[in-house]
């Protein structure tokens, strides 16, 4: 049996994808935590809340699997205690997930998500995250394609498709990987997998629409929510960027 997760109580933030419905799912902008300011990490996850995004995004690099080392799970414990009530949506960008997976789970994680790229027995690693208590995701780099995820697609609730290459925020989305985007999309409609469909990369006003074209419902910012301080207007900014497109 799993142990109760300090965030499960922010379940109801988590909403699946439902092939059957009229209407998709709401579009969630995930403010990725990689761009605020550290040194005011309760300031910074306030300004999160008081902007109506309370599904936030945690990258997590080790410096082997990726160029770059950023936090681990005292940090996100800090944040967790900080704001509990929001849902930590963690990308596990390191070379041995299932090593810190527990911890991630233990320190307020609401969903952990692990590169296939690092895992040779996938199916049986993602069960093992589940009996954590946590949502599973499973994500590529540009260079992979579908088919290295396409046998287990009916155990996650989220597929990221990294559309830069992971280790760096603020870099230029690369536009062929929004084609395993909506690959993606039609393979979830086509067999009723419940999964979300996250991008990762190069997110801002000008290219957040092109992500919901192609059938994107969670959307990773970082530089674009953060930038100036501005959380609240920055995510109105690209709510009305992809609502403005949806309309035309």
């Amino acid at each position: 049996m799993g142990r109760q997760n300090p965030s499960a109580k922010t379940g109801s933030i988590y909403v699946p994808f439902d092939a059957k419905a009229k209407k998709r799912p709401a579009v969630v902008i995930a403010p990725s935590l990689l761009s605020s300011d550290f040194a005011h990490g309760a300031r910074e996850l306030g300004k999160c809340r008081r902007a109506r995004t309370p599904w936030v995004h945690v990258d997590v690099m080790d410096g082997h699997f990726v160029p770059n080392i950023t936090v681990g799970p005292p940090v996100l414990k800090t944040w967790t205690a900080a704001a509990p009530d929001l849902f930590y949506d963690t990308h596990l960008m390191i070379a041995e997930p299932m090593k810190y997976a527990e911890q991630f789970a233990e320190a307020g994680s609401g969903l952990i998500t692990i590169h296939i790229e690092t895992t040779e027995r996938p199916r049986r690693d993602l069960r093992a995250i589940r009996r954590l208590g946590v949502k599973v995701g499973v994500t590529i780099k540009p260079r992979t394609p579908v088919k290295a995820i396409a046998p287990v697609l009916d155990e996650v609730d989220l597929v990221l498709v990294m559309t830069v290459e992971p280790g760096f925020g603020g870099q230029q989305i690369i536009p062929r990987t929004l084609n395993k985007v909506r690959e993606l999309d039609l393979m979830r409609a086509r067999e009723g997998f419940p999964f979300r469909l996250e991008v990762d990369g190069g997110i801002n006003e000008q290219t957040a629409h092109m992500a919901v074209a192609a059938g994107a419902d969670v959307l990773v910012a970082g530089h674009a929510v953060f930038k100036d301080g501005d959380v609240r207007g920055n995510v109105k900014a690209l709510r009305e960027a992809i609502n403005k497109h949806e309309k035309g």
